[in-house]
């Protein structure tokens, strides 16, 4: 685990790891825009965590057709060490045009929301970089880069952990934080 201690006393942590394993106030979801679950971290997270998360889902689904590119949204962690779950939209890799600015949104959409629902933890998985192909040093560029944007001028989430299920994430994830200290 790699740890630095930045602006108002924000813990910023590295892990290698399975997310569902992790405690936190939320644990966030790569999903994909239909909000019922996919493989990758889409899929162990609705394993782990339960019927409860999908039945939430769905719920929302319903009600607004799915989650776009980019958004985010909440259910139940049902059975995971967390209180709740955000799912957000990662895009998929076509050649760098909008997927930078949408990888960004997804960041900020999902700690505005955090800040919301008063959590003071958060766990990241490397959203995108799985089968939607985002090259992963960029994704890890544009996640720190945005997670350090949001606690300069935002008070409130006192922890906030990048889990990386792979050895290479780890590394670049790592790396990139020394950087910013």
């Amino acid at each position: 685990m790699k740890e630095i201690i930045i602006h108002n006393q924000v813990s910023l942590k590295v892990i290698r790891g399975d997310i569902t394993k992790c405690k936190a106030d939320i644990i966030v979801n790569a999903a994909n825009t239909s909000l019922l679950g996919g493989g990758g971290v889409d899929g162990a997270i609705h394993k782990a965590g339960g019927p409860a998360i999908l039945a939430e889902c769905v719920q929302i689904r319903n009600r607004q057709g799915g989650c776009p590119v980019g958004e985010a949204v909440y259910t139940t962690a049902g059975q995971l060490q967390a209180d709740y779950v955000i799912h957000t939209v990662g895009p998929v890799w076509n050649r760098g045009q909008q997927e930078p600015e949408l990888l960004g949104r997804c960041y900020r959409n999902t700690l505005a929301l955090a800040r919301s629902l008063n959590c003071t933890s958060i766990a990241f998985p490397n959203i995108s970089t799985g089968i939607y192909r985002f090259p992963k040093p960029k994704a890890a560029e544009i996640a720190i880069g945005e997670v350090l944007s949001f606690i300069r001028t935002h008070m409130g989430i006192a922890e906030i952990q990048f889990v990386c299920f792979d050895e290479e994430n780890y590394r670049i994830y790592a790396d990139k934080l020394s950087d910013c200290h």
